[in-house]
């Protein structure tokens, strides 16, 4: 009889261990133990590639990817089925990723999936990248759009000067390593007075790269590497700005995306970052001018009440966030940057920008460029920039979706594009697909994807910073083009602006003849907007981290005959009054041609008018393109007015299909009026979540707070969201944010108790919906189990047995614990004599802990597998067994050398033998 503490890895047959935020940045440089093999599984068992390991000291669910997994911007998450569990860290070598452990149950074990930008990596490894469903009838260009009179794609009259500077590093909170504080400048010459100020800030990519084409996440970069170079990647779109006017300057974030294994994915830091770098544009020009770095000096000075913000993915959503922050301060204790806000944010330009928290800064204008064929931020969840301000403050900042058929994730960085970047560079949709295949009618090369970006990045530039409403029509879905653009093809819509809100899907809006759909729903709601078995995805319909998602909802329309309309009707007259058009965004499935829509309004008295008809057509798509997307169609209400309707209280939206059969949906209808409003940015009242961490003690009840802060002043609502600790399922209730408050009261309840058991506690999200904003959206209470594990002592059974029979060994529990113990074995060579070998056993138990059988006859010991068991909650000892098969061949004495595993590295734990006997 032998005896071990602290034993490792194990599956039980219903995986009931809790989890939550991603693990410490700190387990990224940590030295990675040895992975166990994948395994496969009857329901209940661990899929491939999935473990679990930990103790007493916290658990975390792991998973092995077959191939290195890139260091991309949408990152790994772990998702059960379609619920989110959270992103994990990666290892060095970007095959193995760990999750802490905590705040709500896995479920089925078959249900695990590890997911990249809404596509599944787990099912068949990173090589086969998105889903299986990349069939779609033949795909079409969208038409030519008609020249807008203004390009702003075309250089202007001034030359450029190029330089970078570097300043001492900066520590953030969170992160362990301090972040470089490095960025490449490019100004106007011989441009007068101060001049506008843009930055920009690059996305999640490998932060350091050899010469022999390896590239590698970590930070600082190690001896024999160099940093990866993504801060020059935009000096196209730089040169473009400078010749402009515009004083431009693109900044280094590899310390950020060598240390986001963080809650919030870094957007914090990301913010504190781009404020560090304003604050001294701020210094440079005035009083600090002469000790700036030369390039500064040999540049104009900035116009810091001019600023845009280009942010490309998670760069995206860090400038998203740096904006928020520049109105509602951020807590103290979150922020690398406390000094005062000496500039003003005219606007943001976000390319394929992640959105974990799913909350704009809605009184900042914006423009969202989403790549059609987007390899990484694959669902697109950029769209929420532009849904998720409606309604959401004042209105009058425009929020622009620009939609780029044919462009991917990376090209619009220079270097992140093959033949252009100095470290290794991908296509990251570069796969066998009708859209977005190289050379595809459909496809962008690299350089008209980056002169297309440049253009409408130099188009937000003067419609926010410049004020230049010429150059509106390319960003409103007014159907205009910027030649500079050709050939991409490029549509866009918007929300804001002089729009007044009609028709929103919401509780005051009823539908006859159609359906008040779901965006976010249980996966088989019937209620959901998209079947979950069809191809395709839509960015408006973009998961979130808790599902189902009230308040998100679209009009569904369906029909197999011209002519029958579908009623929306509102609860509360909205007014036309001012406005010269009705403009819908709606949605038709992708590659079909010639939905014809009527659309009819109707006021409080009943009077009706035909507004006309539209014809939309869908955009090219595939089974992995998220291209259901919202189409801007506009109506002159000239009918309306023959009519006599009363345009300030109209009541109901008619929508006649009259082709023979189809499918759209309805997102919105608003009032429009041209023009661009005036900004006049307020600081909303904001709520920032945090994770409070505590033990759960040895007896009693306590109850904990999760640190809900609020801060500013105003009256708004937020949607909070409460995890079930059991079932994971969130719920949810709308909460009033009211002058005076300082917290949200949400309460969590811990038992104390002496036995083992595992991390318990909720996870709270939070959503803006109306007056006012969320920085941190995520956090909760984490009740750490503070018992130790019990001893696990391993007794023979049956260790000496004839073929055919099953080896076993007992593992005894020193006492009960609440949660399964873990117990692993690995496999050792044989002393002496023959080793059991992958034909002595049964096969299927070879398939269930090796994930591969039948196998060439070899040694046990040769193929990297472990024996994975576990002893069951509330139970004291169980079985492990290795089942042999009589084959009848004629063999010698059969040894097979099993080894406890532990934390420790070497294993520590005692050894077993097994000895078969032959039955010849």
């Amino acid at each position: 009889m032998m005896r071990a503490r602290r034993i490792g890895v194990a599956a039980a047959a219903i995986l009931t261990t809790t989890l939550g935020s991603p693990a410490p940045a700190a387990a990224q440089q940590a030295a990675e133990p040895r992975p166990s093999a994948p395994r496969v599984g009857p329901d209940g068992q661990l899929p491939a590639g999935w473990r679990i390991t930990g103790g007493a000291s916290g658990k975390q669910l792991v998973w092995h990817s077959a191939d290195p997994v890139p260091l991309t911007d949408a990152g790994v998450e772990f998702y059960s089925g379609d619920r989110f569990f959270g992103r994990p860290v990666a290892a060095k070598d970007q095959r193995i990723f760990r999750l802490d452990l905590h705040a709500a149950r896995l479920g089925r074990a078959k249900d695990l999936q590890a997911r990249m930008g809404g596509r599944r990596l787990d099912a068949s490894g990173v090589t086969a990248g998105p889903d299986k469903r990349r069939t779609a009838p033949a795909a079409k260009l969208p038409a030519v759009l008609p020249a807008n009179p203004v390009d702003p794609g075309k250089p202007g009259r001034y030359g450029t000067t190029t330089g970078e500077y570097t300043l001492p590093s900066v520590r953030l909170p969170g992160l362990d390593a301090p972040v470089e504080m490095r960025a490449v400048v490019v100004a106007p010459r011989g441009a007068s007075g101060r001049r506008p100020l843009a930055l920009f800030l690059h996305g999640r990519h490998d932060t350091c790269f050899t010469t022999d084409g390896a590239s590698f996440g970590e930070w600082p970069c190690p001896s024999g590497s160099k940093p990866v170079p993504s801060h020059r990647g935009y000096l196209r779109d730089q040169k473009l700005l400078a010749s402009q006017g515009y004083v431009t300057v693109s900044v280094s974030a590899n310390g950020i995306n060598g240390q986001d294994g963080v809650e919030d994915g870094g957007a914090q830091a990301r913010s504190s970052l781009v404020r560090l770098h304003l604050a001294r544009w701020a210094d440079w020009a005035g009083s600090g001018r002469s000790s700036a770095p030369a390039v500064v000096r040999s540049a104009p000075p900035g116009d810091l009440s001019r600023v845009l913000l280009v942010g490309h993915s998670r760069g995206g959503e860090g400038v998203n966030r740096a904006a928020m922050d520049s109105l509602s301060r951020p807590p103290a204790d979150q922020d690398g940057y406390r000094g005062r806000v000496r500039w003003q944010i005219r606007g943001t330009v976000l390319l394929g920008p992640t959105a974990f928290g799913q909350n704009p800064v809605p009184d900042v204008p914006s423009m969202t460029i989403l790549p059609g064929c987007d390899g990484d931020v694959g669902d697109l969840q950029g769209q929420i920039y532009v849904d998720g301000t409606r309604q959401a403050s004042r209105g009058a900042a425009l929020h622009s979706a620009v939609y780029m058929v044919g462009a991917n994730h990376n090209f619009f960085n220079s270097e992140w594009t093959p033949g252009q970047a100095t470290a290794p560079a991908v296509d990251d949709a570069a796969e066998p697909d009708p859209v977005c295949a190289p050379g595809s009618t459909t496809r962008l090369t690299a350089g008209q994807q980056q002169a297309a970006g440049g253009t409408y990045i130099a188009a937000a530039a003067r419609l926010f910073v410049a004020d230049d409403d010429r150059v509106r029509p390319l960003l409103d879905g007014s159907n205009r083009r910027a030649p500079s653009a050709d050939p991409a093809r490029v549509l866009s819509h918007a929300v804001g602006g002089h729009r007044t809100a009609a028709f929103l899907p919401n509780t005051k809006v009823t539908v006859d003849g159609g359906r008040l759909c779901s965006a976010v729903a249980d996966p088989d709601a019937a209620t959901a907007c998209l079947a979950p078995d069809g191809t395709g995805t839509s960015p408006h319909f973009a998961e979130w981290e808790t599902a189902p998602e009230p308040g998100r909802r679209a009009v569904a329309l369906r029909w197999s005959a011209p002519g029958s309309p579908v009623r929306v009707r509102s609860a509360e007259p909205a007014s036309l009054s001012g406005a010269e058009a009705l403009a819908l965004r709606v949605i038709v499935p992708p590659n079909t041609t010639g939905t014809r829509l009527d659309v009819t309004i109707a006021d409080a008295s009943g009077r009706r008018a035909t507004l006309g008809r539209v014809r939309v057509d869908g955009l090219p798509g595939s089974g992995g393109t998220a291209s259901y997307w919202g189409q801007e169609i506009r109506l002159p209400l000239t009918a309306a007015t023959r009519a006599r309707l009363d345009t300030g209280r109209v009541t109901t939206l008619d929508i006649t299909p009259r082709n023979r059969s189809g499918r759209a949906w309805l997102m919105d209808a608003w009032g429009w009026r041209p023009g661009t409003p005036a900004v006049r940015p307020v600081a909303l009242p904001r709520v920032d979540v945090g994770r409070l961490t505590v033990d759960e003690g040895d007896s009693g009840t306590r109850s904990h707070q999760v640190p809900v802060r609020l801060s500013g002043r105003g009256d708004g609502q937020v949607r909070l969201f409460v995890t079930d600790p059991v079932t994971g399922r969130a719920t949810s209730r709308l909460v009033r944010v009211r002058p005076g408050d300082s917290v949200i009261d949400v309460p969590v309840k811990a038992e104390g108790n002496t036995r083992y058991g595992q991390d318990t506690g909720q996870d709270v999200l939070v959503k803006a919906v109306h007056g006012a904003v969320v920085g941190s959206h995520h956090g909760g209470v984490t009740v750490r189990n503070d018992d130790p594990m019990p001893e696990v002592t391993v007794t023979p059974v049956a260790d000496r047995v004839t073929e055919g029979q099953g080896l076993t060994w007992r593992a005894t529990l020193s006492t009960v614990a609440d949660t399964e113990v873990p117990v692993e074995f690995g496999f050792l060579a044989a002393d002496d004599g023959a080793e059991l070998s992958t034909t002595d056993v049964d096969p299927q138990w070879l398939m269930e802990n090796h994930g591969e059988s039948p196998l060439p006859e070899r040694p046990l010991s040769t193929v990297g597998m472990h024996l994975l068991s576990a002893v069951p909650a509330g139970r004291l000892s169980t079985e492990v067994t290795i089942p042999t098969i009589a084959d009848g061949v004629t063999e010698p004495e059969e040894a097979v050398r099993i080894q406890l595993v532990g934390f420790e590295e070497p294993p520590v734990g005692p050894v077993f033998t097994g000895r078969i006997e032959d039955t010849s």
